[in-house]
């Protein structure tokens, strides 16, 4: 069995990666062009793109890589405007929007922290999100890590005088980790949290780097709504943690040192800017919550949140932001250890919160619909789908992914197919549409294979794990799967039509992997069973 990327020593992955690369340096030479110099020819954006590409390929896989619709929801949502900015501003152009990824993760991680990947792949750590009181600090750390793609710091750092890219580095990245072998804690971290930080850790800018990232960012967060007071704010909640680097629960500090000179900076840009209210904060202390309940998945961790409202500050003294998102992960938390009758009343105190603390309309409605969302889960996770499709009929017309990954998920908690049929099939209907248009969301399509063999067409179920796999970035998987397809569909009862689709998907695929196997090895010729590494 495939060992976890959690016990994957880091050092032997990036070993593995770079021996794929034939001839690659043990020892790269490093020398930083001047900050504004071209670096098109060390590390152009094609040749960038593909690095982010073997680098994801690796994090997507690991069951840290995050795939809770409501969380990403919101990432995007806030990454969504800061990238438009960045191009409204000018630091985006024609080729880089069309070639970079633009894409935000999130990682399952309680340690505060973010990083930035070669081209336009951007991490969040459910810790940072959770530690963040407002969604200005989260969208400062955001736009922080966006300018750092934009000015391209991250082809900046790892540009050498090597003018085969890809080779320098794979070499430069492994050189890196392995000056840090004695840091017990990196060489056995996990690929997601690990590497995603041992790659920081070898993305680790310069003071006019960071300098210029803080002026971008700060730029690119107030063109794109947020307030500039989100950056000071996190700047200041980053100084006060400090003293606590040593615990190794602020791995962004590392990555990213504040200095007075920076925190005074931003502070005096924010004097500049006209004065804004945040906004949303409801919304967003439900998020927190979220990634609170989701980001250590102990039992014992569910079983300290179960109780966290009640030490949580009253409403007159928090506000009232508090309390919601305490009653949120403490409902969230009930239901992950099927306390149901305790999620109940953790859910009916938080909705009875959000009704006295009375924010504006807008802000209102955007908590009630996270609210609901949270019924319909506490439904599902009792049985009772009835209840949890009464509860999402109450926010007609919405049409978002969340809503369409709820009801799937309620309609395969609907019991057997003889009676569940007609809300599977819609279920799959209404899935096959949306993958149709979104071939890279691997949730869908795993959600899809369940529902295919549920509906006991297996055919079908095996093409959606491929396609999950593919989705991925594992093709080596998506390609063993519809092997595996193949091998079925000679049965006599066999969907022929599904095993032409399956046929003409594999020598898809495998054709795709011969092309990465044919850039990673310069033309060499590849036979066509040879794998990718892992």
């Amino acid at each position: 069995m495939k060992k976890s990327f959690a016990t994957r020593p880091l050092l032997t992955l990036l070993a593995a990666a770079t021996l794929a690369l034939p001839g690659a340096p043990l020892n790269a030479q490093v020398n930083l062009p001047a900050l504004g110099d071209s670096v098109s020819q060390d590390l152009d954006i094609g040749t960038e793109r593909r690095l982010g590409d073997q680098v994801m390929r690796q994090i997507r896989v690991d069951p840290d890589y995050v795939l809770d619709p409501l969380l990403q929801e919101y990432l995007e949502g806030i990454w969504t405007p800061l990238v438009n900015a960045g191009r409204k501003l000018g630091h985006i152009g024609d080729e880089t929007q069309a070639r970079f990824a633009w894409e935000p993760f999130l990682v399952r991680d309680k340690s505060v922290n973010a990083f930035a990947l070669p081209g336009g792949f951007v991490g969040t750590h459910l810790g940072l999100i959770a530690m963040t009181t407002s969604r200005d600090e989260l969208a400062s750390v955001l736009a922080h890590e966006l300018s750092h793609i934009t000015q391209r710091h991250i082809a900046r750092r790892i540009a050498g005088d090597s003018r085969n890219s890809m080779v320098a580095v794979a070499g430069l990245l492994l050189g890196i980790l392995a000056a840090s072998r004695g840091n017990i804690d990196l060489a056995n971290a996990g690929i997601v949290g690990g590497q995603a930080a041992a790659t920081q850790l070898s993305l680790n800018f310069s003071r006019d780097m960071e300098r210029e990232a803080d002026r971008v960012g700060f730029n690119v967060l107030v063109e794109a709504g947020f307030a500039g007071s989100g950056m000071v704010g996190m700047f200041e909640r980053m100084e006060q943690a400090y003293h606590l680097m040593d615990s190794g629960a602020y791995p962004y500090l590392r990555s990213h040192p504040l200095t007075s000179e920076r925190i005074g900076d931003a502070r005096t840009r924010l004097a500049l800017e006209p004065f804004m209210r945040p906004r949303g904060l409801a919304e967003h202390a439900l998020m927190a919550a979220r990634a609170r309940a989701l980001m250590d998945p102990r039992v014992e961790a569910w079983k300290v949140l179960e109780n966290y409202d009640a030490g949580a500050r009253n409403i007159k003294e928090s506000g009232g932001y508090e309390q919601l998102g305490a009653r949120y992960a403490a409902a969230l938390s009930s239901i992950k250890l099927r306390n149901f009758d305790r999620a109940e009343a953790s859910l009916r105190s938080a909705e009875l919160t959000l009704q006295l603390i009375a924010p504006s309309p807008v802000e209102t409605a955007a908590a009630k619909r996270l609210l609901t969302y949270l019924r319909a889960e506490l439904a599902q996770a009792r049985g009772r789908p009835a209840d949890g499709i009464a509860a999402l009929d109450q926010l007609p017309g919405e049409k978002s992914r969340p809503m369409l990954m709820q009801r799937v998920g309620l309609a395969l908690a609907s019991g057997p197919a003889a009676t569940s049929g007609p809300a599977l099939r819609e279920a799959a209907d209404a899935l096959q549409t949306h993958v149709s248009l979104e071939p890279n969301d691997a949730y869908a399509w795993s959600q899809l294979a369940l529902i295919w063999e549920k509906l006991g067409q297996p055919l079908r179920a095996v093409r959606a794990q491929a396609e999950t796999r593919a989705a991925a970035g594992d093709l080596n998987g998506a390609i063993d799967r519809l092997r595996s397809g193949l091998r079925q569909s000679r049965g006599a009862d066999a969907d022929q039509v599904e095993a032409s689709v399956i046929d003409a998907r594999l020598r898809t695929l495998v054709y795709e992997r011969q092309s990465i196997l044919a850039e990673m090895y310069r033309g060499r010729y590849i036979p066509p069973d040879v794998e990718l590494p892992n």
